[in-house]
């Protein structure tokens, strides 16, 4: 039968503990960003486009019938450039690499940028098949960002290409 002091002395140590363990479960207080400044995420994967060319007759004319498909299109995918710019200057500049052992898979990045809480015009230039120059995406808008909060690029061709998005804390 265990004495009453040593009932009360684990009482005491079991609620130190517990104590203890509730106040470091709650302070200090963390922050992950500044409480002046506001997140950019460039986060997406792509696939790059294909860079076909065009069969002549006479190639045509040499293949079987059923194998005559007006492009030639390797299996393997373009890398995509993506520019990001803020207030008309470069920020960020990457080429996303396809994946795979045939280079047929897709192409991902993910980058976050703390900024100053403010107003700042966001662009975001993208193109998928670098055998075309210049870029066929590209989104640009006065964004204000506001403190802690999370701003997202991502990439949708469903939604018109090019979007931001305020995620979710």
């Amino acid at each position: 039968m265990a004495k009453p002091v040593a009932i009360i002395g684990q009482v005491v140590l079991y609620g130190a503990f517990a104590a203890f363990i509730g106040y470091f479960s709650t302070n200090p207080t963390y922050h992950q960003i500044p409480d002046d400044v506001a997140l950019v995420k460039l986060s997406m994967s792509h696939l790059g486009g294909r860079e076909c060319r065009k069969r002549t007759p006479e190639e045509l004319a040499k293949l079987p019938p059923n194998m005559r498909a007006p492009l030639d299109c390797p299996r393997g995918r373009s890398d995509t450039k993506i520019v990001l710019e803020l207030d008309d200057k470069p920020l960020y500049e990457v080429i996303m690499h396809p994946t795979g052992l045939s280079r047929d898979g897709v192409g991902t990045v993910y980058k976050r940028f703390e900024l100053k809480a403010g107003s700042y015009k966001l662009g975001v230039k993208m193109n998928d098949n670098l055998v075309n120059p210049g870029y066929n995406f590209v989104k640009e808008e006065q964004v204000t960002l506001k403190p802690a909060q999370v701003l997202v690029i991502d990439f949708n061709p469903d939604q018109g290409g090019l979007f931001f998005r305020q995620a979710k804390n």
